[in-house]
């Protein structure tokens, strides 16, 4: 129990004595976490009239935001930054603290580019000096709520004890904004029922669990059965037609261990020095889609993270996204009992489904026609939002799964898998199952089969870019997927070996003569490579956030350039690939009509 003692002392002269009446108010009252002291000022104008006043040790705090009482008004769903400055205004060092007071539904945090707020056991802050906080409050509630400030002070040299009920300020988390079109349905796995359940707005997505945002389409006579639902509802996988993942918008970078060699770093996540057979973890942030970062995407380990880079992959055109949806598993048809799950056709549509064979034998230009359908008018899955563009899969949207899948967020981060079972598992099946899993990373076992499927724990979901079922399947094996890169030379483009041998697209034939098929979709769907050099590939220099430079052979996967003949990139590998498959496999073809080969599709979102 501290006291607030006032006194006023009164002189009074009568003759040469000197009397003194103590006229004194006691108060008492009990102060949390805080300490006084006393303060001494004398006021010449009150004739002599000494006033000992004792005080709080606080900071002053001021912001053009904030009113006389420290406090903000933040509307229903806003998000906002303000600026407040704590000045120790006290005439000695003094230890602080600094909190807030709100509602559960808001949240406040500050940004890191400032002063960082003092942890709740307090820090010492200079007399006269002030600190400047960049904070972002953020009011997720249905009404406008009001956030209180303050700042307790006391010694430097003694313990400062937190207010009870009050908040401490978070570092800013890392943003993720999914953005689904209104026919998307939210899905988590149930893990008892093993089915797929629609999600509640809560415990949807989990990145720092490796728990990758998932959604899927379901048939139309269904569709409105299900988005009416409570969340938990069972959705029948006979309803779904198509599974889709979410990639956030994010920046990386690749450490070096030895400041010459940048196969990532050790982390906390491998007991090993990074090697190319055996690589570490790529660093990721993720960002709105209002940044976009253009560093060497380099750093030394030992000096820390010193430049960041944006993925091509998240600008579509002239527009930057918020993130892309990648398909779940390699794209089925409508029709899987058809030859080869499909075949070179478009009248068929795109399914996403696990252990249905994949569409196959489909030239490029086929794939990216069929790519385009989803979300043409009238498509059967619902698709509206003018916000969703879907696409066959380009190289460098590609590259953004590999690089996620190899940070924290993916399947390296997975402590539930150590050393080389940090690489996505192989699907060896030689009829294009999707979802498959032979337990391991690509080998040169054949014995092919669909060994496991894609809900076996550990087995299974090792196949998966996560190693949970949350993750992407069939990146690795399966039935190689073509990708949307194509061959330029002198301004022109190639389109494959022979006419009955080639990606389907009006271009030159490897030798040099015209082939006639069909138009080229806008530029934005493709990715171009001008030579067969990795140091000038794209566009004369390194293909810098396409997972094909920074990270060659990494696990030992292999990497091909491309040329008159082999003009049109995939990815991914074979089922019959042995090491040399991966998730950071690439390679050239014709882009013929081919057995072994299918596609996989992205629906982009700003």
């Amino acid at each position: 129990m501290l006291g607030r003692i006032r006194y006023q002392c009164k002189k009074l002269r009568s003759k040469k004595n000197y009397y003194v009446a103590v006229i004194g108010t006691i108060s008492f009252f009990l102060i949390v976490g805080g300490f006084s002291y006393a303060m001494f000022a004398v006021n010449s104008e009150s004739k002599g009239s000494l006033n000992i006043v004792t005080g709080d040790l606080g900071m002053s705090i001021k912001s053009e935001e904030l009113d006389s009482k420290n406090r903000i008004t933040v509307e229903a769903g806003e998000s906002r930054e303000i600026i407040i400055v704590l000045k120790n205004e006290n005439g000695r060092d003094v230890k602080f603290n600094f909190w807030y007071e709100a509602a559960d539904e808001v949240e406040v945090t500050y940004d890191g580019e400032d002063d960082i707020p003092p942890t709740e056991e307090g820090e010492i802050i200079k007399r006269n000096e002030q600190r400047t906080y960049k904070l972002i409050i953020t009011n997720s509630s249905n009404n406008n709520q009001i956030v209180i400030f303050g700042s307790n002070g006391g010694f430097y040299d003694k313990d400062l004890v937190f207010p009870e009920g009050k908040r401490i300020i978070n570092e800013e988390v890392e943003s993720i904004t999914v953005v689904k079109d209104n026919n998307m349905i939210a899905v988590v796995y149930n893990e008892t029922t093993q089915t797929w359940e629609k999600a509640g707005n809560d415990n949807w997505y989990d990145y720092d669990a490796g728990k990758w945002a998932n959604a899927v389409t379901v048939t139309s006579a269904s569709r409105s059965k299900y988005q009416s639902a409570a969340s938990g509802t069972a959705i029948a996988m006979s309803d779904i037609e198509t599974m889709w993942v979410y990639i956030p918008r994010y920046s990386y970078t690749i450490g070096s261990e030895d400041g010459t060699n940048y196969y990532g770093k050790k982390g906390e996540y491998l007991t090993s020095t990074p090697t190319k057979e055996l690589p570490g973890e790529i660093d990721i942030k993720f960002i709105g889609k209002e940044e976009k970062e253009t560093g060497s995407a380099q750093y030394k380990v030992s000096e820390g993270v010193s430049g960041w880079r944006t993925p091509e992959g998240f600008t579509f055109g002239t527009e930057e996204l918020s993130g892309v949806w990648v398909r779940k598993f390699e794209t089925s048809s409508s029709n899987p009992t058809a030859t080869f799950g499909g075949g070179n056709v478009t009248i068929l549509d795109a399914m996403i489904k696990p252990n249905i064979v994949s569409w196959r034998s489909i030239q490029m230009a086929t794939i990216a026609e069929v790519g385009r359908n989803v979300t043409k008018s009238g498509n059967r899955y619902g698709f509206s939002s003018e916000r969703i563009n879907s696409h066959a899969i380009k190289d460098s949207e590609w590259a953004l799964v590999a690089y996620l899948s190899q940070s924290k967020y993916g399947k390296f981060g997975n402590k539930d898998f150590d050393g080389t079972n940090k690489e996505v598992y192989q699907n060896k099946s030689n009829i294009g199952m999707t979802g498959c899993s032979c337990g391991a990373p690509g080998n040169a076992d054949s014995e092919y089969g669909c060994h496991y499927t894609y809900e076996k724990s550990m087995e299974g979901t090792g196949a998966s870019t996560t190693g949970t079922i949350y993750g992407i399947y069939d990146m690795v094996g399966g039935s190689g997927e073509y990708t949307m890169g194509n061959y330029v030379q002198d301004g022109k483009r190639y389109v494959g070996t022979a006419a009955n041998w080639n990606s389907g697209y009006t271009g030159l034939l490897q030798n040099g003569t015209t082939f006639t098929g069909k138009n080229w979709l806008e530029d934005k769907y493709y990715n171009f490579y001008i030579s067969g050099d990795l140091q000038t590939m794209c566009n004369g220099k390194p293909c810098t956030t396409y997972a094909i430079n920074e990270t060659i052979n990494w696990y030992g996967d292999t990497v091909g350039l491309p040329s008159t003949s082999l003009s049109n990139s995939a990815r991914g590998g074979t089922y019959q690939s042995s090491s040399d498959s991966g998730i950071f496999n690439f390679s050239f073809s014709g882009g013929p009509a081919y057995p072994r080969n299918s596609f996989r599709l992205v629906l982009s979102s700003s």
